[in-house]
């Protein structure tokens, strides 16, 4: 699902050879399933069938018995690739809490990004600065002097961050990036660079709303994730990210890496880099960068096999999917506190 944005690029088309219907494509939706985009079935003998469509007839052989039943009446995650030629608009998203309460009972919206790709020197808007207050941060919006509040962090491909709700952020100039977040669509755009669209007009922006829900306390680290490796085979598997919503790994594969869906949860996985297939009972699939799929709860045991990166993304359970397999590798749970969001 294609989305043309003032700032979007072709960096898609550079980086994956996607064909794209414009210069100006900000986001690629890569697995949705949302009234704003949704994705449908490639090919096989469900081909053309909508996401929506699968889970209204597999339910929980498809999404798992481990999701609550909000996560299947609603499904949890929304993969993105974000292509920024330009700046983003400084921005916000909502805790659950108040997303329902005042956005017609919309989920709020933690996410990560995963850079794929920055040109040198390029830089997020990640966190306002240390001992900015809600009334100074106010003054600035309405003075246009936001800039100095901002904390800039420079990026390069395979860093990660992690971006919960009420924390301010911004995608710079030059950034290619997978984003793994909550199914929601709901963002308080704070400052937007004075920018107008083809029509002159400046974008909206929502004030009120993001300084009712940002986060003035810093609670939030404003650091790069570094995560937890472990290596099996030759093959690299590091967890970044792990809280109530989602959990995202990353798999730097050299060789058959074996898996198996058990019944319990469904995986996402993009392929950042690299190609290979997925072999199962019926048959095999083949991937190249550039491309999502997903593995239905059902699948049984599968093997991934190739030369790849690629970016997996589940709902999580904390305790069996984290911390045991973690701990059983020999590391801490002092030393687990650099996965965000555990």
């Amino acid at each position: 699902v294609l989305k043309e944005k003032i700032w979007g690029g072709d960096a898609l088309n550079r980086k994956y050879k996607r064909k794209l219907p414009s210069n100006k494509i900000g986001e690629s939706w890569e697995i949705a399933c949302h009234s704003s985009g949704m994705s449908v079935v490639k090919n096989g003998e469900l081909k053309g069938k909508t996401l929506q469509s699968l889970i209204d007839t597999y339910g929980r052989d498809l999404l798992g018995n481990a999701l609550s039943e909000q996560q299947i009446k609603k499904f949890p995650l929304l993969i993105k690739f974000l292509d920024a030629s330009d700046v983003l608009s400084v921005q916000v998203h909502p805790g659950d809490e108040y997303a329902f309460k005042y956005e017609n009972g919309e989920l709020g919206k933690t996410e990560m990004w995963y850079v794929i790709d920055a040109k040198p020197g390029a830089s997020l808007i990640y966190g306002i600065k240390q001992g900015i207050t809600r009334k100074e941060f106010s003054n600035a919006i309405l003075s246009g002097d936001v800039e100095h509040c901002l904390n800039k962090l420079e990026v390069q491909a395979g860093d990660v961050v992690y971006i919960p709700a009420g924390m301010v952020h911004a995608i710079g100039e030059g950034i290619l990036i997978c984003e793994i977040q909550q199914n929601s669509d709901t963002t308080y755009r704070v400052y937007d660079w004075n920018r107008v669209d083809d029509n002159g007009n400046q974008r909206e922006l929502h004030i009120k709303q993001a300084l009712d829900v940002i986060d003035f306390d810093g609670k939030y680290n404003r650091q790069k994730i570094t995560g937890l490796s472990v290596e099996n085979d030759g093959n690299i598997h590091t967890y970044y990210i792990a809280n109530k919503y989602f959990a995202v790994e990353k798999l730097n594969i050299t060789g058959p890496l074996n898996d198996k869906a058990d019944g319990q949860k469904f995986s996402t996985f993009t392929v950042v880099e690299g190609k290979g297939s997925i072999l199962y009972a019926d048959g095999n699939e083949q991937f190249t960068a550039g491309q999502s799929f997903m593995i239905p709860a059902c699948l049984g045991d599968y093997t991934i096999d190739g030369k790849c990166s690629v970016v997996k993304a589940y709902v999580p359970d904390i305790e069996n999917d984290i911390i045991k397999p973690l701990e059983h590798c020999g590391f801490t749970r002092e030393q687990m506190n650099c996965i965000a969001g555990l």
